[in-house]
């Protein structure tokens, strides 16, 4: 569960970064404000700084403007502005919870109002076309104090780099990522019809 919202996490700065640098990246923020979705493979390290110790995580992720789903290892989460479900196919149970955007630091409808102004954004562009975006903050409170997130060319997210206050490094890399049209049935949760149901809202 840590890395699957350590990777929300990372994309919420990624686009909030973007929407920040709107005239930069103008085609992204429009493809959220048109009902599209970015859809991307993913793989996930969380690197312990005292250890050096790594845990790893893949899976797929799409994210909408007001919903997100993520599939990583035998489970699935989906958020639909509404409720929090989740299946988790080894125990084949279903937790379904009330969702709350504003306890929800990963909306993605907050990815649109641009990232906290606590950060000093620059940019870096690459030899190769790709663009690094480079966040930091000294705000005590902040979840990461450096993300350095590299775009192609077509400002699609290439992988994300997050170095939080105990110097732990999480890296996200993503692979095939790109904008598709929304299909109705992408954030409908789907399990077996014998699959223990735990429903908090009640």
């Amino acid at each position: 569960m840590v890395l699957r919202i350590c990777s929300l996490c990372s994309l919420w700065l990624l686009v909030g970064a973007i929407s920040a640098h709107a005239q930069v990246f103008p085609q992204v923020r429009a493809n959220f404000e048109q009902g599209r979705v970015f859809e991307a493979n993913f793989e996930h390290v969380y690197i312990d700084s005292y250890t050096k110790e790594s845990l790893s995580s893949t899976g797929k992720i799409w994210v909408s403007a007001d919903k997100y789903r993520l599939e990583s290892e035998g489970q699935l989460l989906i958020v639909d502005g509404e409720t929090s479900k989740v299946y988790d196919q080894a125990k084949n149970r279903v937790i379904i919870s009330d969702y709350s955007e504003d306890e929800d630091d990963f909306a993605p409808s907050r990815m649109l109002k641009g990232v906290d102004s606590t950060y000093v954004i620059d940019e870096e562009r690459q030899e190769n076309g790709h663009m690094k975006i480079i966040m930091e903050t000294e705000d005590d409170f902040a979840l990461y104090v450096k993300v350095e997130i590299l775009v192609d060319a077509n400002a699609h997210p290439i992988s994300i780099t997050a170095y939080d206050f105990s110097e732990n490094v999480i890296v996200t890399t993503f692979k095939n990522g790109k904008f598709i049209d929304k299909k109705e049935d992408l954030f409908v949760l789907r399990y077996p019809k014998d699959a223990e149901i735990v429903d908090t809202r009640y």
